[in-house]
């Protein structure tokens, strides 16, 4: 046999293209058409970001009119004190953020380490009291608030650290839980060593378990952050006063009436406002599929 048969016959048999297909080709497809159907809602605003009539009916054609007069318009306007809004939107999200994490990590590891009375009746009621969405609680919320507010005006209506406790009241649940099956993941092989050593469950704690866990705090952050962010409901109740808004809240005025909607200052404003989600994003993201996935089992 020659040696050009020998490679001919090594060389694999080209498939058909309906087999392609078949096996991997409808993949693509699939592919495509959700990366388009991703894509097109961000290209979309940001066009009628840059379309300077402020209109959506003018941004039909994609970039067929580009300016930043609607950035201006928005940064410059007295009446919507937009980079009011953005400090307050990234004071009220990243002190959420940060407390939800330190407090959920707490309380994750004295449920995984720790064996006392109640605890199982704790992680229970905490998955159960996550079926009812905060929404439920709205008309609670404000009536208690505008109580405390008479008591505590520093934790009442239109203040950022009322919205903040709500907030985090909102939050500790689902997150503990989260981060209690991750913390189950480390074996308790290293809190015995550490123990043999003298080390206390302080310790034992900031210095050992915390590093480790760093990829479940970084998703805690990460989803505490945007959930923070884009939160309507609580924050349209609990800030009054429109230096005192976040940016969702007052953004949501722009267009609250339908003659005189700006769409164009209203999307110049979401594209900012998503800027410290992306960038939160990229710097958490080596975290995050780790994170996600490593408490799903133990």
């Amino acid at each position: 046999m020659s040696t050009a048969s020998s490679v001919r016959d090594l060389r694999p048999a080209r498939r058909s293209f309906g087999k392609w297909f078949g096996d991997t080709g409808w993949r693509h497809v699939v592919a495509i058409v959700v990366s388009a159907f991703a894509v097109f809602p961000l290209l979309y605003v940001v066009s009628a970001s840059l379309n300077p009539k402020g209109t959506l009916t003018g941004s039909n054609q994609l970039f067929s009119a580009i300016g930043i007069d609607s950035y201006v318009r928005i940064l410059t306007d007295p009446k919507n004190p937009y980079p009011m809004w953005f400090w307050n939107t990234l004071v009220i999200a990243t002190v959420t953020g940060f407390v939800t994490v330190f407090l959920g990590a707490l309380a994750a590891y004295a449920f995984s380490r720790m064996r006392f009375t109640g605890r199982r009746v704790g992680l229970v009621t905490i998955v159960v009291v996550q079926m009812f969405p905060q929404l439920l609680a709205v008309v609670a919320i404000f009536l208690l608030m505008s109580t405390l507010g008479d008591w505590f005006p520093a934790i009442g209506l239109n203040t950022h650290t009322g919205l903040i406790l709500i907030y985090l009241g909102g939050a500790l649940g689902v997150n503990t839980y989260l981060m209690y099956g991750f913390f189950n993941t480390l074996p308790m092989e290293l809190d015995e060593a550490a123990r043999i050593d003298g080390a206390g469950h302080a310790r034992i704690f900031f210095t050992m378990i915390l590093p480790l866990v760093a990829p479940i705090l970084a998703v805690v952050a990460l989803l505490s952050f945007i959930g923070t962010v884009n939160e309507y409901v609580i924050a349209s109740i609990m800030l009054i006063d429109p230096d005192k808004q976040t940016l969702v809240v007052g953004l949501t005025k722009l267009v609250a009436n339908p003659r005189y909607a700006d769409w164009s200052a209203f999307s110049a404003g979401a594209v900012m406002a998503a800027i410290p989600v992306m960038v939160l994003f990229l710097l958490l993201q080596k975290y995050i599929v780790g994170g996600l996935t490593a408490g799903a089992v133990k």
